[in-house]
């Protein structure tokens, strides 16, 4: 799968807010403190540990916001493998502007690359099996298209964005409807022709329901590798199969070959542990000594 770049309109304002946070009222006061304004430096991104790199337009979009003469050239995009120790990008420009953004440049990055990371150790558990890994909604406030684009970065795919693009229907709109069946045809009847209509089950007496009332695709919810393949067997292609709770990789394998079409799990976004990344630096160009 091609990893497309996401639209800068889109980044912008996510960096922009999280620079202005740090800002906040007075601007970087240590940096303008020490740092003279005509110092100039080399630096480095640098992997500390294995894993997957996602997020180095954000990244270089913190650095360019503070100050627009910082040149980067990236050298591992994103989707890259990295070992402990690879260089991933050299900037070289102002000092006080790099310093300035270091901190929201790298939690970005970090996080981002952590993300990426996590979805590949997945997607390498389910290696030779047809299931493909996907992210829930299940993000951070305000990081919601980063976060899956870095699950793109990983090898993932994406579930939806929102409540806007496709319908889901839950255990608890299955309770407030009064079962699975008049849920799906209330939802059909709501929504326009080219919606998608997914709805979760967690015992397989709700599934013939489901596939009675032709439903796109099914959320297959905590139920054991013997029962998904059940679930599969009877779905028999009839909608997507979607399997979903306690996704480790660990459990993926056994989940995976029970023949299901989608492993979803949510802590690929939410509780991903941040990639550590680092930036190194090389003699600045100009002495610091005002």
């Amino acid at each position: 799968m091609t990893l497309s770049r996401l639209p800068a309109l889109m980044v912008e304002p996510i960096v922009r807010a999280a620079l202005l946070e740090d800002l906040g009222r007075a601007g970087d006061l240590t940096t303008d403190a020490i740092v003279p304004a005509a110092a100039r430096a080399e630096t480095t991104l640098a992997a500390r540990q294995p894993g997957i790199v996602a997020g180095l337009d954000v990244a270089q979009l913190a650095f360019r916001l503070v100050d627009p003469a910082i040149e980067i050239q990236v050298e591992r995009p994103d989707g890259t493998a990295l070992a402990a120790g690879d260089r991933i990008a050299a900037l070289s420009g102002p000092v006080r502007g790099m310093l300035t953004a270091e901190r929201v440049a790298l939690n970005f990055l970090g996080h981002l690359s952590g993300v990426a990371t996590a979805t590949a150790t997945l997607v390498e558990a389910v290696r030779g099996h047809k299931a493909r890994i996907c992210c829930t909604r299940k993000t951070m406030p305000g990081l919601r298209a980063l976060q899956k684009y870095a699950v793109r970065a990983g090898g993932g795919i994406n579930h939806r964005f929102g409540l806007d693009d496709a319908v889901l229907i839950k255990d608890n709109h299955v309770a407030v409807a009064g079962g699975v069946a008049n849920a799906i045809r209330r939802a059909r009847a709501g929504v326009g022709h080219l919606v998608k209509i997914e709805v979760e089950i967690d015992r397989l007496d709700q599934l013939d329901e489901a596939l009675g009332e032709r439903a796109d695709a099914i959320l297959l919810d905590n139920m054991s590798p013997a029962e998904l393949a059940e679930a599969v067997r009877r779905i028999d292609g009839r909608a997507v199969s979607e399997a979903s709770g306690r996704i480790t990789p660990a459990t993926a394998p056994a989940i995976a070959a029970s023949g299901v079409d989608l492993i979803s799990a949510g802590w690929l976004t939410h509780s991903a542990q941040v990639l550590d990344i680092g930036l190194d630096w090389h003699r600045p160009r100009q002495a610091l000594a005002a």
